[in-house]
C-alpha cells in the first residue's frame, strides 16, 4: 500500500472522523476495509438502454478485482441516455447535455465520499466522455472500462446494425421495402446487450480510450457478452489499485502526446465526427490545449487502415477477431505515425502494450500502414464563409467529395425530415438544418434520422446536407456537423437561403455560400435571434451555459467566451 497519505483519510482517519466510520460500518466494512484505498465503481448502468443494462454484472468483476488487490471498492451510478432511442424526437435534446451530467455527478460523487481513485464503466455514446471528463477533472487514479459492443444482428445472410434499421426507415419511405421487411429488419438488428455494433461513437471513443492509454489493451474490442469481460473487469479493478499505490493520475497519461495518437487511431479506423467535439472537451478537462486543428494536422499523416461500418464494411466483432485496436496502434506506431513512448494505465508505454500485437494475413478488416485503404484519415475539417469556426465531416464511403448544388434550407430536423419522407429532396440538393446547435437546439442533437432516410432513399450519394447540429457515429455520405458558429448565435449558416448555390469540398475543407461578405451581413443585419426553446430546467440551463462546438460544446465558466 501507498506510503503516502491516502486522499481518504481526510474523510476516515482521526477522533473527528469517528462518525464518518460509523456510517461505514453500518453497510458492512471493518477496520481493515477502511484502511484501505477506497475506490469508486462509477457505472452508467441502467434499463433505458442496451448498451448499460449489463454494466451492473461487469461492476460486481471489477468490485473483486479491487478487493483481490487490498482496496475497498464502492459502486456507484450515473445516468445514461439512449441516443437510438432518444434519436429524431425531443428526447435527443438531451443526449449531449448527459455528457455534462455524467462528469459532473462522478465528480461529486467522488469528491463527497473521499475516494482515492475509481474505475469508471460505460457503455452507450455520451457516458464514454462524460466518465473520461471526470477522470480528467478529478485526477485521481482511474482506470476506464467499456461495456462493450453488441453483436451484429442477422437479416438475408448478412451482418446488421442499427443503422440498416435507421436506413431502412428511408427505404420503407421510398417504397422499396414492405412493411414486413422493415419489420423483419427491426426484429433482427439489436440481437441483445452492448453498443451498437459499428465504427459508430461509442466504439469509436472506447478505440481512442485505448490509444489514450487510459484503458487496458485489448478491451476496446471486446464484445458485451465475451466472457472475455469479466477477466478485463477483475483486472481494471486491480489496476487502479496499482495505479493508486505508484500515484499514477490521469493528467499524467492524457498528454497532448495521448491525445494526438487518440486522434490519429480514431481517423484511421474511420471513427464517428464526435470523436472531435468529446476529445476537445475531455482535453480541456485535462488542461492540454487540443483544437480542430490538430485534427486536421493528424488526419493528414495518417493513412486510413480499418475498413469498418458504416462507410466500410465490418463491424466491431470483425476488428476483435483479427486483434482488436491493439493491431490497428501496432501499424501506426511501425509507420511512424504516432507516438508509441506515451504512458498508460498498465504502467507501461503504449508500444509496450501493442508489442506483440500481429496484423494478421489473408484478412481484409484491417490493411498494412505502407497500403492502407487511404492515404490521409477519414476526418475533414471544413472552413470557409458558412463556417468561420469550422465544421466537421468524414470521407469513409464517400464517392463524391465535392458538391455545389442550391440550399433547401429547414430550421428544425422536424422540418427537415418532413420533407425527406415527402419526397420533396432531389439528387444535387445541398439541405440545410440549424438552429439545432449547442444553444440553439439545444443540445445539438444528431440527424441519423434524417441522413439514413436520404440514404435509405437511394439518395445517399446525390445528396449533401450540412448541420449546426451533429450526426450519429452511424451517418456516412457528404455530410458536414458541427458547423460553427451556429445559426442561434448569428452564425453565417442562419444567413443562407433556399436556392442560395453551396460548396461542400472535402477535398480541400472548404465550405463556402455563393454570395458576397457583404449580402452576408446584410442579411444578417437584418436577422433576428429566435426566442429560446426552453426557458426553465435543465435544457434552459445548459442553453444558457454551452460553448461552441469548435471548442467541444463544453459549459463555460464564469467571464470564458462561449
Amino acid at each position: 500500500m501507498p506510503t503516502e497519505p491516502l486522499h481518504s483519510d481526510a474523510m476516515k482517519r482521526g477522533p473527528e472522523r469517528a462518525p464518518n466510520r460509523a456510517m461505514l460500518r453500518a453497510m458492512g466494512l471493518g477496520d481493515a476495509d477502511i484502511e484501505r484505498p477506497f475506490v469508486g465503481v462509477a457505472s452508467t448502468w441502467n434499463e433505458a438502454t442496451p448498451c448499460n443494462m449489463h454494466l451492473d454484472r461487469l461492476a460486481d468483476w471489477v468490485k473483486e478485482g479491487v478487493s483481490a488487490a487490498m482496496g475497498t471498492p464502492r459502486e456507484f451510478t450515473t445516468i445514461a441516455v439512449s441516443d437510438g432511442i432518444a434519436m429524431g424526437h425531443e428526447g435527443m435534446r438531451t443526449s449531449l447535455v448527459s455528457r455534462e451530467i455524467i462528469a459532473d455527478s462522478i465528480e461529486l460523487m467522488m469528491i463527497a465520499h473521499g475516494y482515492d481513485g475509481m474505475v469508471t464503466i460505460a457503455g452507450c455514446d455520451k457516458s464514454l466522455p462524460g466518465s473520461l471528463m471526470a477522470a480528467a477533472r478529478l485526477n485521481l487514479p482511474t482506470v476506464f472500462l467499456y461495456g462493450g459492443s453488441i453483436m451484429p444482428g442477422r437479416y438475408q445472410g448478412r451482418d446488421i446494425t442499427i443503422q440498416d434499421v435507421f436506413e431502412a426507415v428511408g427505404a420503407h419511405s421510398a417504397g422499396r421495402i414492405t412493411d414486413e421487411e422493415l419489420y423483419n429488419i427491426e426484429c433482427a438488428a439489436c440481437p441483445g446487450e452492448g453498443s451498437c455494433g459499428g465504427m459508430f461513437t461509442a466504439n469509436t471513443m472506447s478505440s481512442v480510450t485505448e490509444a489514450l492509454g487510459m484503458a487496458l489493451p485489448g478491451s476496446a474490442s471486446i464484445a458485451a457478452i465475451d466472457p472475455r469481460r469479466e477477466e478485463i473487469s477483475r483486472r481494471s479493478g486491480e489496476t487502479v489499485v496499482d495505479l493508486i499505490r505508484n500515484n499514477v493520475r490521469p493528467r499524467d497519461i492524457m498528454t497532448r502526446t495521448a491525445f494526438l495518437n487518440a486522434i490519429a487511431v480514431g481517423v484511421a479506423i474511420g471513427g464517428s465526427t464526435n470523436m472531435a467535439l468529446h476529445l476537445l472537451a475531455i482535453a480541456r478537462e485535462a488542461g492540454v490545449e487540443l483544437t480542430l486543428d490538430d485534427f486536421t494536422m493528424v488526419s493528414k499523416r495518417t493513412p486510413h487502415i480499418a475498413d469498418m461500418k458504416p462507410g466500410g464494411r465490418y463491424v466491431m466483432l470483425d476488428l476483435d477477431h483479427i486483434g482488436g485496436v491493439s493491431v490497428v496502434i501496432k501499424q501506426l506506431i511501425d509507420g511512424g505515425v504516432i507516438d508509441g513512448s506515451a504512458l498508460t494505465v498498465t504502467g507501461k508505454t503504449l508500444a509496450e502494450n501493442v508489442k506483440d500485437a500481429v496484423l494478421p494475413e489473408n484478412q481484409d478488416v484491417v490493411y498494412a500502414v505502407t497500403n492502407p485503404i487511404d492515404a490521409t484519415g477519414t476526418l475533414v475539417v471544413l472552413r470557409g464563409n458558412l463556417a468561420p469556426d469550422g465544421a466537421v465531416g468524414k470521407t469513409s464511403g464517400v464517392k463524391t467529395l465535392k458538391r455545389t448544388g442550391p440550399a433547401r434550407v429547414f430550421d428544425s430536423e422536424e422540418k427537415t425530415f418532413d420533407a425527406v419522407a415527402r419526397r420533396q429532396i432531389k439528387p444535387g440538393d445541398v439541405v440545410i438544418i440549424r438552429y439545432e446547435g449547442p444553444r440553439g437546439g439545444p443540445g445539438m442533437r444528431e440527424m441519423l434520422a434524417v441522413t439514413s432516410a436520404i440514404a435509405g432513399q437511394g439518395l445517399g450519394d446525390d445528396v449533401a446536407l450540412l448541420t449546426d447540429g451533429r450526426f450519429s457515429g452511424a451517418t456516412h455520405g457528404l455530410m458536414v456537423g458541427h458547423v460553427a458558429p451556429e445559426a442561434a448565435v448569428g452564425g453565417p449558416i442562419a444567413a443562407v437561403q433556399d436556392g442560395d448555390m453551396v460548396t461542400v469540398d472535402f477535398e480541400n475543407g472548404r465550405l463556402e455560400v455563393d454570395l458576397t461578405d457583404e449580402e452576408i451581413r446584410r442579411r444578417m443585419q437584418a436577422w433576428t435571434a429566435p426566442p429560446p426553446r426552453y426557458t426553465s430546467g435543465a435544457l434552459a440551463k445548459y442553453s444558457w451555459l454551452v460553448g461552441s462546438a469548435d471548442r467541444g460544446a463544453v459549459l463555460t465558466q464564469p467571464g470564458e467566451r462561449a
